[in-house]
């Protein structure tokens, strides 16, 4: 995990970024969704260095698709993620009130039947940093939903402190991946639902198969759910179009594979949840972070290709 950079390079980001975050605050969200849809395509134009390492990963992902079909879908995805810079800056307009407006559930009877099944052991959600990953812990909040967020600390702690204070101005709890076991353990025996996300590439993980190649995972999601019987039950953010609207999208519970040899049982459920994830990828690729380098740990003996 790359090393939070110091404050002041963080407040000299942050004070680069603050003008057209002002700019987004400033429009009606719907308008600022618009506009920032628009300098998302533009985005993608300057950043080359990030546009090399997304076409890798989508040659990877998608070997039967056309390079221009590919490029489609990278130009979509940036226009995502200036969707989702409007909406953050937009964040504490959300309330009670309102947020049937933007955020509604489908597959809402998957997590009642969790619930069921939890029988008050708290909730363990998979997600992945897909969609309005964000506005996906908030809308659920929102609705009453409180929830922890298993994180990895973002690269500038100014940043860091921002997305934090949206996320716990509605009742969640962030913590550091980093050390978290214990943490993790008491928030589910108080009935917490505890979000892990496990689509980055980590340095000491488990490999498994994430669109045919080899990628190193967390296994800190399987080793929680042997350990505590919590159910695994999948949650991803999904966009309607390019409108405000989106729906907290909810699969069916993952069974937890126990007995035997504990370490292949945690591989085998790790794959399980990376099959999840995929397979929302494919429904919706504009929805994924094609920019983060998922491969860049290989197994012993492979070379490195970013």
């Amino acid at each position: 995990m790359p090393r939070q950079i110091g404050a002041l390079r963080g407040w000299a980001e942050w004070t680069a970024l603050a003008p057209p975050w002002a700019i987004l605050r400033a429009l009606p969200l719907e308008r600022a969704v618009r506009v920032g849809a628009a300098a998302g395509a533009l985005a993608m134009t300057l950043d080359r260095g990030n546009r090399r390492i997304a076409m890798r990963n989508l040659e990877i992902a998608f070997p039967e698709r056309s390079a221009a079909e590919r490029l489609a879908i990278l130009r979509d995805t940036y226009r995502n993620f200036g969707r989702i810079a409007a909406e953050w800056v937009h964040f504490f307009e959300f309330t009670p009130a309102n947020i049937d407006r933007y955020v509604s559930y489908e597959g809402r009877e998957h997590w009642d039947e969790a619930i069921r099944r939890s029988a008050g052991r708290g909730l363990l959600v998979l997600t992945g940093h897909f969609g309005n990953f964000e506005l996906l812990s908030v809308g659920h909040s929102v609705h009453g939903n409180r929830i922890a967020i298993v994180q990895r600390p973002n690269r500038n702690p100014i940043i860091d402190r921002s997305v934090a204070a949206r996320r716990q101005h509605y009742g969640n709890l962030t913590l550091s991946r980093k050390g978290a076991a214990r943490d993790l353990m008491r928030l589910l025996r108080d009935r917490w639902d505890v979000a892990v996300p496990l689509d980055l590439d980590v340095r000491h993980g488990v490999f498994v198969d994430f669109f045919n190649l080899k990628a190193s995972t967390s296994e800190a999601l399987a080793r929680l759910a042997i350990a505590t019987r919590a159910p695994v039950v999948p949650a991803f953010m999904v966009r309607e179009g390019a409108t405000t609207r989106h729906r907290i999208t909810i699969l069916p519970v993952i069974e937890t594979v126990r007995g035997g040899d504990r370490a292949a049982n945690v591989i085998e459920n790790t794959q399980h949840y990376t099959n999840a994830i995929e397979a929302m990828i494919r429904r919706h690729p504009d929805h994924w972070n094609w920019i983060h380098r998922r491969w860049k740990t290989r197994p012993a003996g492979e070379p490195r290709f970013y």
